[in-house]
């Protein structure tokens, strides 16, 4: 092997190293929270359906590609009766390293039990077997596969002419993503996007939860590697710039959002140690700026798991409700 291939072997390693530090930090604060809700639920089961055959029917690991991964989930309602159904995708967290559309089902229940088609759709996870998945590639599975989603529930009787799309933590990204950089590319109207805790930005500045914004040698190539990890190539522009902003847009959700975006609803909390409360700001600000119609919810007592405001949270997930309403109605 030369020394050149050794390099980039390392680099790449490196990246991928960041990239477990970053699951493993999600893994932590994300998931355990989210089990303690679903143990104890606060609210009552108000955000559960009862789900039977009267409700709906889910059909699962659809493939919408050749990857492994490239699999989704749809849930179609009991009454196929209307002209025209709405879908909400939801993508599924676990720091672009782990998780899968199977633990999104009780969403996805709810969602479909309120008359829309949802999907769940799993991409290929960073690891060592597959050290070049990134949050670009993911992004681009899930562009690929909402074509395939919409053909799925045509084939099934459920014509689709609108969407939604939706996710928490990781799958927030993607889901940003998708709604503001490849909302054009969509075979059905993109009315809205929703989601929590998901990172919109790169600024080694707002990524103080890692220690990035310090503005030391060691600080910046740390957050070079990890950014450099998600976005799928080397980063060699200087932070700050407008040639840093280019390098980085294809994974910035924040830097495609313009006075076309879709309606936006998010949630995060203040002390977010996994991803930058600093960078959810920045996103609301966006959206202030260019006039797009969102709401943002903070959790003020509240890290990565939203787990320590549950009426706030309660009041986003209800927001989502009146979203759909607004944007979406079942008619």
């Amino acid at each position: 092997m030369s020394k050149e291939k050794k390099i980039q072997k390392e680099k790449k390693k490196g990246r991928v190293m960041w990239g477990f530090i970053y699951a493993f930090s999600f893994i932590a604060a994300f998931l355990g929270s989210i089990a303690f809700k679903m143990k104890h639920d606060p609210f009552g089961g108000e955000f559960k359906a009862d789900w039977n055959d009267s409700t709906g029917k889910a059909y699962t690991d659809m493939a919408y590609g050749e990857g492994e991964a490239n699999k989704f989930d749809l849930y179609v309602p009991a009454d196929n009766s209307k002209s025209s159904y709405g879908l909400v995708v939801y993508l599924h967290a676990g720091g672009f390293t782990s998780g899968d559309k199977s633990g999104d089902a009780e969403m996805l229940e709810w969602l479909c039990s309120k008359g829309y088609v949802a999907a769940g759709i799993n991409y290929t996870l960073v690891s060592q077997e597959q050290p070049d998945a990134s949050v670009y590639s993911q992004s681009m599975e899930i562009k690929e596969s909402i074509p395939h989603v919409i053909a799925e529930a045509e084939k099934l009787g459920y014509h689709i002419d609108k969407m939604a799309i939706s996710g928490g933590s990781a799958g927030c990204c993607l889901a940003l993503l998708y709604a503001y950089r490849d909302a054009k590319a969509s075979p059905v109207p993109v009315k809205m996007a929703f989601g929590a805790v998901g990172p919109s930005s790169f600024y080694p500045e707002d990524w103080n939860c890692y220690g990035f914004d310090r503005g030391s040698k060691e600080s910046d190539d740390a957050a070079r590697a990890m950014f450099g990890a998600m976005a799928g190539k080397e980063l060699t522009a200087e932070f700050g710039t407008p040639e840093y902003d280019q390098e980085i847009k294809d994974i910035s959700a924040l830097l495609w959002i313009d006075e076309n975006s879709v309606p936006t609803l998010v949630a995060y909390g203040k002390y977010d140690k996994v991803q930058p409360y600093k960078g959810s700001k920045r996103l609301k600000k966006a959206l202030e700026e260019n006039h797009v119609p969102h709401d943002y919810y903070l959790c003020e007592h509240s890290g990565h798991g939203l787990q320590n405001d549950n009426k706030v949270y309660g009041e986003y997930m209800r927001k989502i409700l009146e979203y759909l309403d607004h944007y979406m109605p079942v008619t």
